[in-house]
């Protein structure tokens, strides 16, 4: 019953969706430790393998409901409710189903632009080159997509299969937040953290983002399974990563790196996550990556400067609160739409 409630391609977009979340921060993992070794290293091919399996589910499903459609343009076989499709440039398919497509396309479209741009600049350690930006948009549809996808199915079956679909929806919900931040990672590190910026930058993702799913979900503790599946998702990696042999292969080596390093410990989105921060300011704040400077704020734990004041901190603590709001108000709005979604 399950099984039948919730087909294979969907399984196939939730896996595509996982793939792009783990090989990204692996590439961004491999570049710090080792430096680019080669377009055809493992983290590129498991990025462009969930583009890969983006394709597969989104197409199965608009090619089947375009060229498999009975006599009159009713569902052919497989196709189980015309109503679950819409219909873009004369193809007809379900909502995610286009957006996964267009997302799995834009990320194979940066592919040949990232190696090229390689080619011609050599390495780049800043995360927003423009070949970068463009797989991050389409990483971004990616999630996006299944988002949606996993709605059409979840707004339309009950029991133990809405049960499922909700909690791969909220998993999903947590992937798009890992992405966008993932995105701004170089402004939201320890450095920054006495700066407005940094909570700008976080406060217009993570309530828009986390009141969205929470509404689309309809599930009591929406937001808080979400930061969880986040903060889960990053310190799985905080673990898991250094236990990887690696040595840097471009100079200058500032730091010798024998594993790779993994991201930052998760930005406390949840409470429980307080207790778990006294421990990482002991145990979990020895990873550099090679190029890193001796004498930088990073290296020496030391915030950067910024505005100081009481009119500085007003002005900052004002315009941060003010995208929260605008931020949740947005987000409730898309996710009481999302509830509504059934195609």
């Amino acid at each position: 019953m399950l099984a039948r409630a919730i087909p294979w391609y969907l399984w196939c977009a939730l896996l595509s969706s996982a793939s792009v979340a783990i090989g990204v921060h692996w590439d961004i993992a491999w570049h710090r430790s080792i430096g680019r070794d080669t377009f055809w290293s493992p983290p590129h091919i498991m990025i462009y393998a969930a583009a890969v399996l983006a394709a597969l589910a989104s197409g199965s499903q608009i090619l089947g409901a375009t060229f498999a459609r009975g006599p009159g343009g009713a569902p052919g076989a497989g196709e189980s409710d015309g109503s679950a499709t819409v219909r873009v440039l004369g193809f007809r398919g379900p909502l995610g189903a286009f957006i996964t497509a267009w997302g799995g396309i834009t990320m194979l479209t940066s592919a040949p632009f990232d190696d090229w741009w390689h080619n011609a600049y050599g390495l780049d350690v800043k995360i927003l080159s423009p070949p970068h930006v463009v797989l991050a948009i389409g990483i971004g549809a990616i999630h996006i997509g299944v988002l949606i996808f996993v709605l059409g199915h979840m707004n339309r079956v009950s029991g133990r299969a809405r049960q499922v679909l909700t909690t791969a929806f909220l998993w999903v919900g947590a992937m798009l937040t890992v992405a966008l931040m993932t995105l701004f990672m170089e402004r939201t590190v320890r450095p920054f953290m006495h700066g407005a910026p940094f909570y700008r930058i976080v406060a217009a993702i993570v309530p828009l983002l986390f009141a969205a799913v929470a509404r689309g979900s309809g599930h009591r503790w929406g937001a808080t399974i979400a930061a969880g599946f986040y903060s889960l998702f990053l310190l799985a990696l905080l673990w898991i990563l250094p236990l990887v042999p690696a040595e840097p292969k471009l100079g200058p080596v500032m730091v010798q790196v024998k594993s790779l390093v993994p991201p930052e410990f998760p930005l406390l989105l949840i409470a429980p996550a307080l207790a778990l921060d006294l421990l990482w300011a002991r145990t979990a704040t020895i990873y550099f990556d090679y190029y890193t400077w001796p004498e930088s704020h990073y290296w020496r734990y030391q915030f950067l400067p910024h505005p100081s004041g009481v009119g500085a901190f007003v002005i900052g603590a004002v315009t941060a609160m003010a995208i929260a709001v605008i931020g949740t108000w947005l987000g409730i709005g898309w996710g009481n739409w999302m509830r509504r979604i059934h195609r």
